[in-house]
């Protein structure tokens, strides 16, 4: 059975999509700074700083990749900015949903 024999398609975007929050979820620095959010909730870069033990740059860069897939939130209170995870986003990623895209349905 080829690709296009299937009833449902997908486009390039969304698996551009799903490849980027793929990417985001892919490294063991990326997965702690989720793991502390699941963990404190809404936490100040101050403290993940401390919590993860990773110079300001590479946080920065981490987290950046993090925002641009959308898997945690930014909030900037004061000069600190903090973060939370998107839940929606995780339970989205984590949930039937996304097997529904990628496994067809027995018929």
């Amino acid at each position: 059975m080829n690709s296009t024999s299937t009833s449902t398609t997908i486009n390039d975007a969304t698996l551009s999509l799903y490849e980027q929050k793929f990417k985001a979820l892919s490294d063991k620095n990326r997965l702690k700074i989720i793991y502390e959010l699941n963990q404190k909730g809404k936490v100040c870069v101050c403290d993940l700083t401390d919590l993860l033990g990773l110079p300001q740059s590479k946080l920065s860069y981490h987290l950046k990749m993090l925002l641009d897939a959308n898997v945690i939130l930014m909030e900037r209170i004061g000069k600190w900015n903090y973060y939370e995870l998107n839940e929606n986003e995780i339970k989205g990623l984590l949930s039937e949903q996304l097997c529904c895209i990628f496994y067809p349905k027995p018929k």
